[in-house]
């Protein structure tokens, strides 16, 4: 019986090469950027969430290092134990304030928070519904939650009202701000709406939406002039617009204080670095500082989605930095993302699972720290492959 598991996994792989779904890791050899290096080759990098640049920016290294010197590399225990720092606090605080809610939680992970939050919050007897499109992670935190978890049509309302209406017990509602694989944003302000016709809760991982969108980057609420009251559970990552690591879950007193007492992912953890969260803060700064960085991303996006459109490429729908050009079939976009690399640019092939089956995409992401002429030069590599592929 033994032989059960290694039978089982060479099962599996065999399965994934078979249907062309087989991946690989790729090892840098250079900081996150614009332009990384891999085996030796340098590549112009449009696969990374790096969306301001910020993972190598100069005040954020400075500010990781200084703080490791003061308090160390690790923080020792979980935050309840003796692993909270001052760090830990002041970033917590900052990002309360940047969101507009009165309080934030830090956690160690998007993956973390969103499992960890959904359990906390729901019960057996409670409803949970997600579109169709949702991070793993809040999928995976609505099954093990034990609500039961009714999926509904990708950012369609009505069908969202059809299933809120049947929803026996109290219900929570949880969504994507900006969607991870198809770039698109959530109708946030008539989701809302359905929520609070039905007396709903509303979650929103805003892991993409976050320094980016809204007036002043503080996410895709901002930008649908959505509050708290609107919104309750707001999420959202540090390890892509602030290019560190680690997530936030902000809301009111209630809601952090229960979930600092409730969530296991929050109690059994030990607490990210007292120097990443240092570093996080000096980050979130920056954002404020430099909003020359999302305004240059936007015009990136738009001179990539002209240029696109004159070369007849299928991108799907997206105003966001995640511009994903369609395929369908997996083997196809992994022979695209080949090409690509051959001709000097690493962007992913992206294919089911974590896509739906015949969706299979390259998602092109384009950042602040990438230059126009680097985004022109990906167009004609784009048009090049793309009639020979």
């Amino acid at each position: 019986m033994k032989e059960a598991f290694p039978q089982r996994l060479r099962a599996v792989l065999e399965a994934r090469r078979a249907a062309g779904l087989y991946r690989q890791r790729l090892t840098l050899e250079s900081a996150q950027g614009p332009a990384v290096r891999l085996a030796g080759r340098e590549y112009i990098n449009f696969c990374s969430n790096d969306y301001l640049g910020l993972a190598a920016h100069p005040k954020v290294i400075a500010s990781l290092r200084a703080a490791a010197e003061r308090w160390g590399v690790g923080s020792g225990a979980s935050h309840l134990v003796c692993g909270h720092s001052g760090p830990h606090r002041e970033l917590e605080e900052a990002l309360a304030a940047f969101t507009g809610r009165p309080r934030a939680l830090l956690f160690s992970s998007g993956y973390a928070a969103n499992t960890g939050v959904l359990q906390a919050l729901l019960q057996p007897g409670d409803t949970v519904l997600q579109d169709r499109l949702n991070h793993a992670s809040l999928l995976d935190g609505g099954l093990h939650s034990g609500a039961r978890l009714r999926r509904f049509a990708h950012n369609d309302c009505a069908d969202l009202a059809r299933k809120l209406g049947a929803a026996p017990g109290p219900a929570l509602v949880a969504v994507d701000g900006v969607f991870s694989m198809d770039g698109d944003t959530a109708p946030l302000a008539e989701l809302a709406a359905t929520c609070a016709s039905h007396q709903a809760w509303l979650m929103v991982d805003d892991a993409h939406g976050f320094g980016v969108h809204g007036a002043s980057g503080a996410g895709s609420l901002q930008a649908a002039g959505l509050t708290e009251r609107d919104v309750p559970v707001l999420m959202a990552t540090l390890g892509k617009a602030l290019g560190t690591s680690g997530a936030f879950v902000a809301g009111s007193e209630l809601l952090i204080e229960a979930l600092i007492q409730s969530t296991r992912n929050y109690i059994y953890t030990t607490a990210m670095p007292p120097a990443l969260a240092a570093a996080s803060l000096t980050a979130l700064q920056l954002l404020g500082e430099e909003a020359w960085r999302r305004t240059h991303l936007e015009q990136l996006i738009d001179l990539f989605r002209r240029g696109a459109a004159q070369s007849g490429l299928p991108l799907m729908a997206s105003s966001s930095a995640i511009q994903p050009l369609l395929v369908g079939d997996p083997e196809r976009a992994m022979r695209l993302s080949q090409r690509l690399r051959e001709r000097g640019f690493l962007i992913s092939a992206i294919r089911p699972p974590t896509v739906p089956t015949g969706t299979s995409r390259l998602r092109i992401t384009l950042t602040a720290a990438h230059s126009p002429a680097q985004v022109s030069a990906l167009l004609d590599a784009l048009a090049e492959c793309w009639s020979g592929a």
